[in-house]
């Protein structure tokens, strides 16, 4: 196996959920935004050799997105989007492009959004509510990390139940973002 890919293993072991944390007017849904896919896994390609890069160009096939991750060895991995272009303008391409980016990104790391669209089409799972003394022990010990790192190998260590429930996603999130502004600073 390839130094790449062996940290892009060890990469998706440390990568966090993906949010959904917009709405689309339109369809009345709720969608992870470019950022939310970028929250959920830059740290750990970052932290495993990996640099993300998403040219767009054009060929004889049309308008892409490249989406490749270049490691530290030398080695690089991609994936090609073509875009489709709803709108003939300069937001129709722009849009396009932040799809292609998104759904590349989401592609190459193995992602998938929390409650994914595909999942609605399926009967819903019946989930068993998270026991409140592990639930509470769950959001203190994701409020109190100290990194990016920690936090993600925490809630990839929680069960199943506490991940669902909302005030562990919220918790995780909110202090996500707080130690995000706290190492670009």
């Amino acid at each position: 196996m390839s130094d790449a890919i062996k940290a892009l293993v060890k990469a998706q072991k440390e990568m966090g959920a993906v949010i959904k944390n917009t709405t689309n007017p339109h369809l009345k849904s709720k969608y992870a935004d470019l950022g939310a896919v970028l929250d959920a896994c830059q740290s750990a390609l970052h932290g495993n050799g990996f640099a993300i890069m998403q040219p767009s160009g054009k060929d004889e096939f049309g308008q892409f997105v490249d989406t490749i991750l270049a490691h530290e060895s030398g080695e690089r991995l991609s994936s090609r989007v073509y875009l489709v272009i709803g709108k003939q303008d300069m937001q129709g391409v722009g849009s396009a492009i932040t799809y292609a980016r998104r759904y590349g990104l989401l592609g190459m790391t193995g992602l998938a959004p929390e409650d994914d669209d595909g999942e609605a089409t399926k009967a819903p799972k019946r989930q068993a509510a998270a026991d409140p003394e592990a639930l509470a022990i769950a959001c203190e010990s994701l409020a109190n990390a100290d990194s990016v790192e920690a936090l993600n190998a925490i809630w990839l260590d929680l069960p199943p139940a506490v991940k669902a429930d909302a005030s562990a996603l919220e918790t995780a999130k909110k202090r996500k973002t707080q130690l995000t502004a706290k190492e670009a600073a």
